[in-house]
């Protein structure tokens, strides 16, 4: 085996052991990503609502529902606005062409 498949299977196992319950000698790093405001970051990007909910990949109505409170965004969504805001143009630059 070579040295870089021997480091991603000891990883690997490490997380298994996890999982499975072993926590002795494991370093949690949780990172909170804030609250987005979906409407401010939307027309920063200066796309309507139909856009911008195609742009990322969600139905409008899932869209609409972050905008006007009715649900949050979670996981992967929630860290693509954070993105999103940072850089409006991020969607455009980089996966539309």
């Amino acid at each position: 085996m070579t040295k870089p498949f021997k480091k991603v299977m000891t990883g690997l196992e490490d997380a298994r052991s996890y999982l499975k319950g072993a926590r002795d000698g494991f370093a949690v790093h949780e990172v909170e990503v804030p609250e987005p405001n979906v409407v401010a970051i939307r027309g920063r990007t200066g796309l309507s609502q139909p856009a911008f909910a195609k742009s990322i990949g969600v139905p409008l109505g899932t869209l609409k529902n972050w905008e006007q409170g009715r649900r949050r965004p979670e996981g992967p969504a929630r860290v693509l606005l954070a993105l999103i805001e940072k850089r409006p143009s991020l969607v455009q630059d980089e996966l539309v062409r």
